[in-house]
């Protein structure tokens, strides 16, 4: 079976899901969606996702997945080894805590759809920027004791898990939007750990065939 996983290279959503493909060592071909250019509106796009968001994994057969965390639970359903989610129910709910903390409370908050809103609403950019920093902050000043406690290399543990796969593409978001860092030794230390991993390095926007040269 083959897959199709509609991307868009630097936005976080779709990077999860890279890294959580590459960690389970499942192959998938790349299409690209423009997210400046507004091809997630195309009506050919809606019919792969009427949400109109990305990512999509397209798993033929006119079976398509959406949302981002659904798609990497169902990785981990689908393919086990290795796990993405630890061995007990309170550890797998800390890892989703974990998760959650940044696909609900930071994201959605800082995507470009909710950009374009707060620029049709009066916000100059600068006012634009102090909302996504603020959020990032919020969501990281709540993740750095979380790590600290349950971090051995990794957010959980000594190997990677659905909170890296969160993790990663938003600290990369941080510095896109200039947060300083230096108040989260942990999330840096295993942002830093991931870097050396090859499949959070082959996940890299920089990697991806849309990447564009900045």
């Amino acid at each position: 079976m083959s897959f199709t996983l509609y991307s868009a290279w630097r936005a976080t959503a779709p990077y999860r899901v890279r890294i959580g493909l590459q960690l389970k060592g499942v192959p998938f071909g790349y299409s690209a969606v423009d997210l400046i250019k507004g091809d997630q509106r195309s009506p050919e796009y809606e019919a792969v996702n009427r949400q109109k968001l990305t990512p999509a994994l397209d798993l033929g057969g006119g079976r398509v997945l959406t949302q981002s965390l659904s798609i990497l639970e169902w990785l981990e359903e689908e393919y086990p080894d290795p796990p993405l989610l630890p061995g007990t129910s309170l550890d797998r709910q800390a890892v989703r805590a974990m998760a959650l903390i940044i696909a609900c409370d930071i994201h959605p908050l800082n995507n470009t759809r909710v950009g374009r809103k707060l620029n049709k609403m009066g916000l100059d950019q600068a006012a634009i920027l102090d909302w996504t920093q603020g959020w990032i902050r919020d969501g990281f000043d709540a993740l750095e004791p979380m790590i600290a406690q349950y971090g051995q290399g990794y957010a959980f543990g000594d190997a990677p898990t659905l909170a890296d796969c969160c993790l990663v593409p938003q600290v990369y978001s941080a510095n896109r939007y200039e947060v300083d860092l230096s108040p989260y030794p942990a999330i840096r230390a295993v942002n830093e750990r991931c870097a050396a991993h090859p499949a959070f390095q082959a996940a890299h926007p920089n990697q991806q065939p849309d990447a564009v040269p900045l």
